[in-house]
């Protein structure tokens, strides 16, 4: 049975748990929080479906930030936090061996080709890789049977677990591309930058808007979080929490439209 999280440093106020995609733009939000109100931070990545389960178990964060706004929607059913609410949104897309001759264009043909190795997240436990079988759907939706082919070859190569590889780190998918043994990788754009940079070879690649999905960020203040908890969930929606996100590659939920 896990032990309920242990409480944060006498140096912390709050604790968040943090979808590991989040692992670049959140000590930039917390840094902005902190000059603001004085309040410190302690953080925690992983993928947000184990998160979730987490503390389903009985951990305790004060905020939970998820890559899927699904996960902090079931804890709100189960009464573990406040009803959540979309504070970002991402952008899907591939990152493609460039010799492998992927496109916006062709991109369902090169996918479906038999000699082609898809890689993704792990589905169920990590947001991403459940947007990717989104796609996948969307393209049984176009071509009838493509989703047995996809999912039958789709390598689940990071998200599986917290201790497998660094929240949000893509090493197991540069390793596989440099290798052969993946030519194209789904992922969150804003995280598919620094594998491009880090990786010899590869390209991004938009996937066509027509199977694309768009992923929703959740952020829920857990039961009996403390005030500074909810200032902080308060903070990320505000215009300075949202230009924030925005640097980092994010779509903000809550600033005018062209701010």
């Amino acid at each position: 049975m896990r032990m309920p999280r242990k409480s944060p440093s006498p140096q912390s106020a709050i604790l968040i748990y943090a979808a590991g995609s989040l692992r670049h733009v959140l000590p930039s939000l917390v840094s902005a929080f902190s000059a603001a109100t004085g309040v410190t931070a302690e953080t925690r990545h992983g993928p947000a479906g184990l998160l979730r389960e987490r503390i389903e178990a009985g951990e305790r964060p004060d905020i939970f930030l998820s890559a899927s706004f699904g996960h902090p929607a079931r804890l709100a059913e189960q009464g573990h936090s406040l009803p959540p609410v979309v504070f970002a949104r991402n952008t899907m897309a591939a990152a493609v061996l460039r010799d492998a001759g992927f496109t916006t264009a062709n991109f369902i043909d090169r996918l479906l080709d038999p000699a082609i190795g898809i890689a993704t997240s792990t589905p169920l436990k990590d947001p991403s890789g459940d947007y990717a079988w989104a796609i996948f759907r969307r393209i049984e939706a176009l071509r009838p049977g493509s989703f047995a082919v996809l999912d039958a070859k789709a390598q689940n190569l990071v998200g599986g677990s917290e201790a497998a590889n660094i929240p949000g780190r893509y090493d197991p998918i540069a390793a596989a591309l440099a290798a052969g043994m993946a030519h194209v990788f789904l992922g969150y754009r804003t995280g598919l930058k620094g594998l491009a940079q880090e990786t010899e070879g590869v390209d991004i690649v938009d996937i066509p808007a027509k199977v694309n999905v768009v992923p929703e960020y959740g952020l829920a203040v857990l039961k009996g979080s403390s005030p500074a908890g909810l200032s902080f969930g308060l903070f990320v929606m505000s215009s300075i929490g949202q230009e924030v996100l925005r640097d980092f590659g994010f779509q903000p939920v809550a600033l005018p439209q062209g701010g």
